[in-house]
């Protein structure tokens, strides 16, 4: 939060403000496709002009190297943009629909119409790109947007603040730092469409307060996603992308692989590559710690939480199979592997969001999708095989927000495909066109042609039953 304003003072800026954006959001009903692109391409420069900024706080707040700040923070957010601007007018027009056999005579079309006045709260773990992202398709579907970043990444957020500031006046967009008194303070207000990502719990949190004002809502969540390695798979592209997916911002990704089920025969030739890449990569298990690849945990709590998930599974049985050295006040975990867990241990419950990685051995497939389906559906399921039946039983016997086949997390950047959850992973979806509608009002327009509804007008005679019996057959 803006240190020059105290809680109270920030709570009645953004009261003032969505007051503000009220007449703006009327008014960009009727924007044109130009217009919006406009609004995304002013988005677009100040993201570009604030690169090094970006760079810069994503050090800061996760030791995080360059290159991988602008994949993952800065590449999505200019991708969906581009995708927008290139998109927007068809993205906008009208949507012809045919009619059915009851509505013979008319002509029928969807209106995609803005939804007004939306709240977007983005979380800790990318915090530029979930948080512009969602604005990116907030802007192309032609709304006004409030936004509040995590307070737990304070060099990202300020910079945030900055982008926002330098591409709109805050009667079209504003951004509201501060904890979880401004969030709730924010939730309290008639938005009319919430944008989410976060945790599952808070995820409640925050539809029960949209639940107040039938607001309606895009919840990113997360959960526990699986991978399967099975006899069929090609084991060093498996360690290489799986490992990549995994310790990207050391593990804190959403849709980072957060256990693995190898094939039992499988098991020793696949963990033998894992190691390989591991000292290719971050070099030996003594110098981890200091290799400039290695993203750190968000803070010492979260590094405390992670630690004691660790010491939870080891002391109830858990085998250590790599890694374990946790530093908390450098906010380190090494890359560390686990086999042998117990159900009951923690870490097989709560999401890990670290650097820690579970091994789960099986022998037949239907062990694994069972066990699958006995846990919440997660957020992404990834299925390394060469085995089609094995991968067709998996996709159609198991339900995720999304799914990679030889490949982990790059379902995020797909922006023709739609990205969410299901269920306790999430509701709704976002990017491309998806993120578009998500923000948008699907409008239902008929026009009549021919009145051949007056035939069910009263008074009602046994001709106007006989002509119901005769559609209830034709339609």
């Amino acid at each position: 939060m803006n240190q020059a304003l105290t809680v109270t003072e920030e709570q009645q800026r953004l009261s003032r403000i969505f007051a503000l954006q009220e007449a703006t959001a009327l008014r960009w009903r009727e924007s044109t496709a130009d217009e919006r692109r406009q609004r995304i391409q002013r988005l677009k420069t100040a993201v570009l002009s604030h690169r090094e900024e970006i760079v810069a706080a994503g050090f800061t707040d996760f030791a995080k190297p360059a290159a991988e700040v602008e994949l993952t923070e800065v590449l999505p957010v200019i991708a969906e943009a581009n995708e927008a601007m290139r998109h927007l007018k068809t993205w906008m027009s009208p949507r012809k629909v045919l009619p059915t056999r009851m509505m013979v005579g008319t002509q029928a079309y969807k209106k995609i119409e803005p939804k007004g006045r939306v709240l977007i709260i983005s979380p800790w773990n990318y915090p530029v790109n979930l948080c512009l992202g969602p604005l990116v398709s907030a802007l192309a579907a032609g709304n006004t947007a409030m936004i509040k970043p995590s307070e737990m990444t304070p060099a990202a957020s300020e910079v945030i603040r900055k982008i926002i500031n330098a591409a709109f006046t805050e009667d079209e967009v504003a951004v509201f730092e501060g904890d979880a008194t401004i969030a709730q303070a924010l939730l309290e207000l008639p938005f009319n469409h919430i944008f989410f990502t976060g945790s599952p719990q808070v995820g409640k949190v925050v539809m029960a307060a949209a639940a107040k004002h039938l607001a309606s809502v895009t919840l990113e969540l997360g959960g526990k996603s699986p991978t399967i390695i099975d006899e069929s798979a090609d084991l060093r592209q498996a360690a290489q992308t799986i490992l990549w997916a995994k310790y990207t911002n050391d593990g804190q990704t959403c849709i980072a692989p957060d256990h693995v089920y190898v094939h039992v025969k499988r098991k020793e030739a696949w963990l033998q590559e894992c190691r390989r890449i591991l000292e290719e990569t971050y070099g030996t298990e003594p110098e981890r710690q200091a290799s400039p690849d290695l993203a750190r945990i968000v803070n010492q709590r979260h590094t405390q939480r992670i630690q004691r998930l660790l010491e939870d599974a080891l002391e109830k049985g858990a085998h250590l199979l790599l890694g374990g050295q946790i530093d908390v006040d450098d906010r380190y975990i090494a890359p560390t592997f686990l086999d042998q867990i117990p159900e009951h241990a923690d870490i097989m419950r709560e999401e890990i969001f670290g650097p820690i990685l579970p091994i789960i051995t099986f022998s037949e497939i239907d062990e694994v999708i069972n066990q699958i389906n006995q846990a919440p559906k997660p957020l992404a399921l990834y299925i390394w095989s060469q085995n089609e039946d094995h991968t067709q039983r998996i996709l159609q016997r198991t339900s995720s927000g999304g799914a990679c086949i030889n490949h982990c997390v790059v379902q995020f950047l797909h922006g023709n495909l739609p990205f969410g959850g299901v269920n306790n992973s999430g509701l709704g979806q976002a990017h491309g066109e998806y993120g578009f509608l998500a923000f948008s009002h699907e409008r239902a327009v008929v026009r009549n042609r021919v009145r051949l509804a007056r035939m069910f007008f009263p008074p009602y005679t046994e001709k106007t039953r006989k002509l119901v019996g005769f559609f209830m057959k034709s339609v």
